[in-house]
């Protein structure tokens, strides 16, 4: 995910100088005194035409229009903070990010381990829905860390990356740490799929914001470094989660996984700001904190953008089967196969190729103009609607591993472009909403698909149905996002109309101005020859 939330606010609109001169000789204006005005993204919201400290290369909808140099008659602040380092702290920044997604969900796509220990830990005789019970654990927490972005977005915006990401990274410790001392599944609900997660989610969206404060060229590469770190934790934890589990039980297990926890909370405070926070904008100079307007906080003027409406309700459309391989694949496997194949390989091998396709296509990215990033992601999601339908199909341990590797790769291209695109739809100044608005929309997906799926294995003595399923909404989200790049088209076109009218209408006012002001003077100079 990697916007920028924390830009300062316009501070009122100034009143623009009036256009009807008054009778009397025009005074000589000097040629480069033109008012310009300032630029607008999509959602109408008023942006500085430059400056702006987390738009990636190569994208026409966060980069600034060349305009003459003219004072500007709104009240948009004329920069929203210093320009992106490209670099310098922003490496540090850049590692403890990348610190972040793999201990966030490194431990969530590892969750098919955990969830087999899990079956045989909690697990009974005579509970006929003990797949369904257990996998409401990993979805719940994989959910939750969706679930909460919203908040967290106004909370970022509020106090900044730094508070947050380490307020969240403690809470997510206390969650990890609690669940290794509970003995029933109902309280795992709570303390591993609530409170683990929602410190995750307000750990996990601010190390995406901070990049953009410190990159701007190389945004769409730092992205795909950053969220290669989550494919390098799902590539190592599994086995390791194997070997613990093996030796020292599930609960200790657990308690191991909160080192990862403790040097995430560590690494959060690399969050040096570069741009001032909502907190800082409305105390002012003596620092007291006021809640600024309600408008601010809440910024549902995105939904008003038709191509990001389409996105944010396309992507969650895709995703009710997305998270299903990664909790019921290790039980299919054994299901099948038995205990004679490693199943963790294949948790490696979604791991590894996620990561080359992060690396990659979030190069490719940046070379890709506007709205047409979309195609990448219903790529995307065409192939992995097709995999998971693979799946079942799979008789040979070997036919899976290819499944992954496919499924992996094009797993990573997905997640990489989020940030870019929503960058495209929105612009700079509202992309931090509407990115967690967008994430918390996910969470419903994300949280119901796999417990659907345990439920088909518990009543049908397989997983086959539920992994043909899983490949049905990806195909489905995937040709509702094909209308974006056209629909955006449109939208752009549309504001480029919009303001030569307003430009007709005002040399139409200054000239009927000019007419009457001309008149009115004709006749005093007449009377003045008379006398």
């Amino acid at each position: 995910m990697a916007p920028v939330s924390e830009q300062l606010e316009p501070r009122g609109e100034g009143d623009p100088p009036s256009t009807v001169p008054l009778p009397g000789p025009p005074a000589a204006e000097p040629a480069a005194a033109v008012v310009a005005e300032p630029r607008r993204e999509n959602s109408g919201e008023c942006c500085p035409g430059s400056g702006s400290p987390a738009a990636p290369s190569g994208e026409s909808g966060a980069q600034p229009r060349a305009e003459p140099e003219a004072p500007v008659s709104s009240g948009c602040p004329e920069s929203p903070g210093p320009e992106p380092p490209e670099g310098g702290w922003g490496w540090v920044v850049m590692l403890a990010a990348m610190w972040c997604n793999g201990a966030v969900f490194g431990i969530q796509n590892s969750c098919g381990v955990l969830f087999v220990s899990m079956l045989e830990v909690f697990g009974g005789g005579e509970d006929k829905q003990l797949s369904f019970k257990t996998a409401w654990v990993s979805s719940l927490s994989m959910g939750m860390v969706f679930f909460c972005s919203p908040v967290v977005s106004i909370f970022t915006d509020l106090f900044g990356c730094r508070k947050v990401a380490v307020v969240g990274a403690a809470v997510g410790f206390v969650g990890l740490l609690s669940s290794s001392f509970v003995r029933t599944i109902e309280l795992q609900y709570f303390t591993y799929g609530v409170l683990f997660a929602c410190g995750c989610s307000f750990a996990y969206q601010p190390s995406l914001v901070i990049l953009g404060h410190y990159f701007k060229k190389r945004l769409g590469l730092v992205n795909g470094i950053v969220t290669a770190g989550s494919s390098l934790f799902t590539v190592s934890l599994p086995f390791l989660l194997r070997v613990l589990i093996d030796s020292v039980g599930l609960y200790n297990t657990l308690r191991v996984l909160c080192v990862l926890m403790f040097i995430l909370f560590l690494a959060g405070f690399t969050y040096k700001p570069l741009v001032s926070n909502a907190k800082d904008t409305e105390g002012g100079k003596k620092g007291k904190f006021r809640f600024p307007p309600e408008k601010k906080i809440c910024n549902f003027s995105v939904f008003k953008i038709l191509s990001y409406r389409i996105w944010a309700f396309g992507i969650p459309a895709a995703l009710f089967g997305y998270f299903v391989p990664y909790v019921h694949l290790m039980k299919h496997v054994k299901d099948r196969f038995g205990g004679s194949v490693p199943e963790e390989v294949l948790l490696l091998c979604l791991g590894i190729t996620s990561g080359v396709g992060r690396l990659i296509f979030g190069r490719v990215a940046d070379y890709i103009p506007g709205a047409k990033k979309v195609y990448l992601q219903v790529a995307s999601f065409f192939f992995i609607g097709l995999m998971s339908m693979m799946i079942p199909l799979c008789n040979v341990f070997g036919g899976l591993i290819a499944v992954c590797l496919l499924m992996g790769l094009f797993d990573g291209c997905f997640i990489c472009i989020m940030a870019p695109i929503a960058f495209e739809l929105v612009g700079a100044q509202d992309v931090s909403q509407a990115i967690g608005f967008l994430l918390g929309l996910m969470s419903v997906p994300l949280t119901v698909g796999p417990p659907i799926a345990g439920l088909l294995r518990d009543y049908l003595g397989s997983y086959d149905v539920a992994f043909y399923l899983a490949g049905v909404p990806p195909l489905i989200g995937g040709a509702i996002l094909c209308f974006i790049p056209w629909v955006h088209e449109r939208q752009k076109l549309k504001e480029r109309v919009k303001p030569v009218d307003a430009e007709t209408t005002e040399k139409m006012l200054e000239n009927e101005s000019t007419l009457v002001s001309s008149t009115t003077e004709k006749p005093v100079k007449e009377m003045e020859s008379g006398f």
